[in-house]
Formats: C-alpha cells, sequence, structure tokens
C-alpha cells in the first residue's frame, strides 16, 4: 500500500537488548532496566524463546529476574529483550516535529545557537510597555551591555552599579564660635569652634574634623576669620593644620586700627583618622580679638566637605 507524506521508520525500531553472563548454580539475576512483570521482556536461553510466568520458564519484578531453573557458564546462553524499551535507529524526517509535539520549556539555553536571537524573536514591549522606574532598591538588579564582551548582557547589583558614581559631598562641617576669643601675641593658638552648624557624619569635636572610617578622599577645607588688632602694622597668620602639620597658610598684614578679616582655602587628602583644625598667629605686640558670629554674621567659620572623586 502506497503512502502519501514521509516514509514511516517502523522497519528502523529495534528493542533494546541484555546479554546476561551466567553463573553457576544461580537463578536470580539483575535487569538493566526496571520491568513491571515478567510479561514486559522477552526472555532467549540457546537461542530458544522462554515462556513467561509463575511455574514456568522465568518471572520478572523490577529488575529482578528470577528463572525456574540455573543454567551452566559455558553451556548455556542467555538474553533478554526490553518489549517496551523500543530503540529509534533513525533521525526524525525533516520537518516531521510540530510545535505541538514539543513540550512546554523543552528547549533549554544549550540547543540555541549563540548570536540567534534577534530582534524579529523579541518582544520590545517586554520592556518598554513597562512602567519606568524612579528608584532603586538595595536588591533590584540592573541589565547591562559590557562592551568588553562584545556587548554581552550581564547584570549586576545596585550596590555594584552605584559604587564609584556620583556622591553626596559628605562629610560636611560647617562650625563657628560661640563668642569671642582673645588671642596672645606671638603664640600660635588653636581657633575655638564650638558651635556646630552642620555636622553630616558627626566628625567634628573640640574645633577638630576627624575623618571617619571609609571617608577617605580629597577635602575642600576654608578658614574664614573676623579679627582685630590694636597694633597697627600688625603681621597675622592663618593656618589649616592636617595631623598637627601645616598644610595651607595665609598672612595678612594689617594697615591699621580696625576689624578686618582673613580667608584661607585648600584642598587637602585625607584618609581615615587624619585630624584637621586652624590655628592663628599674631606678632603684634598685644592681644588679638577673633570675632564670633553674634558680632559679624557669616563672620569667623570653619567649613569642611568631601569633593566628588
Amino acid at each position: 500500500m502506497a503512502y502519501l507524506g514521509n516514509v514511516p521508520a517502523r522497519s528502523f525500531i529495534s528493542f533494546e537488548r541484555q546479554v546476561f553472563t551466567i553463573v553457576n548454580s544461580q537463578t536470580a539475576y539483575t535487569l538493566s532496566h526496571s520491568v513491571t512483570n515478567e510479561n514486559d521482556i522477552r526472555l532467549v536461553v540457546n537461542n530458544v524463546v522462554q515462556e513467561p510466568g509463575s511455574g514456568k520458564a522465568y518471572t520478572a519484578s523490577g529488575t529482578t529476574l528470577t528463572l525456574s531453573a540455573a543454567l551452566v557458564n559455558g553451556t548455556d546462553e542467555m538474553y533478554c529483550v526490553f518489549l517496551g524499551r523500543a530503540v529509534g535507529t533513525v533521525n526524525a524526517p525533516a520537518g516531521s516535529v510540530d510545535t505541538a509535539q514539543l513540550a512546554a520549556d523543552a528547549v533549554t539555553n544549550a540547543k540555541i545557537a549563540d548570536d540567534a536571537i534577534s530582534d524579529e524573536q523579541l518582544d520590545p514591549t517586554v520592556i518598554t510597555g513597562q512602567t519606568a522606574e524612579t528608584s532603586i532598591a538595595t536588591d533590584d538588579l540592573i541589565l547591562l551591555s559590557d562592551t568588553s564582551a562584545s556587548g554581552a548582557l550581564k547584570k549586576m547589583t545596585r550596590a555594584n552599579f552605584v559604587s564609584g558614581v556620583g556622591g553626596d559631598n559628605t562629610p560636611i562641617v560647617r562650625a563657628v564660635p560661640s563668642s569671642n576669643q582673645t588671642v596672645s601675641y606671638n603664640s600660635y593658638t588653636t581657633i575655638v569652634f564650638n558651635t556646630e552648624i552642620v555636622d553630616t557624619d558627626n566628625a567634628f569635636a573640640s574645633n577638630t574634623f576627624t575623618v571617619p572610617s571609609g571617608k577617605g578622599g580629597k577635602y575642600f577645607v576654608n578658614v574664614q576669620v573676623v579679627s582685630n588688632d590694636a597694633t597697627a602694622g600688625a603681621l597675622e597668620r592663618l593656618n589649616i593644620k592636617v595631623n598637627g602639620s601645616t598644610k595651607a597658610s595665609g598672612n595678612y598684614k594689617k594697615q591699621a586700627d580696625d576689624d578686618h578679616s582673613l580667608i584661607l582655602s585648600a584642598i587637602v587628602d585625607l584618609s581615615a583618622g587624619d585630624t584637621v583644625l586652624a590655628t592663628y598667629f599674631t606678632y603684634a605686640g598685644g592681644n588679638s580679638t577673633i570675632y564670633s558670629n553674634s558680632n559679624y554674621v557669616g563672620g569667623t567659620c570653619i567649613d569642611i566637605f568631601k569633593l566628588i572623586s
């Protein structure tokens, strides 16, 4: 009888076979595949098909084959055919497998060729059709294209993504004196800043800024002093000190008996644990006065903040 379409491949189907090694006086053998009962196999001894069943030639259950009589090694031969385990010896004809024959999720990554997925197979609304996120949670993952790996898509955590990107310039410190300070001449004196306006990291105390753990980097330091020295022509000096050593210094030579401002700014490299303070020195023949903000609003102050690198 003629066929339309692909020719049936039944003539190319065989059944799996197991050949046994005979052991003298042994009636129990192990099958390579589990069976329901002896009817699931065809047992052949010395080229003769045996009758299955209790009280007959053999029984079988699970992986145990039991003979009704033992065989002799070197004399007898035995094999079985698993009737329920057909082995295909030919490939399915081209174009014979349809979508209906594929189980859900049956195609794994290993079966998809590299660069096989194009925009034709992708639904652009998977991303564009979603509501845009306005914030990133700590455990969110971000998808990106790695140019060093031929544009391969990779994911990274929020923490890794924002590491080294941007910043908020903290720590930030602004401190001012709460009252006027009298400074003796010919002596370096630490300027008293005992009122904190801003101290984001609780890093300022006892007129000193201490770099918090993990906050090393480049810092901008600005010191402004409003002072008065009764001696005309007196030379005044303002210093920024890091760990007790002068990092920046500025001089002012007074022209007359009046109030005046000294401003000193610097960018310094600081590590965790480093300390920063300001000192004032005058060569005048008498004491000087550093005014608090109650005398000059926006006057004497120290400003420190970390720069974004």
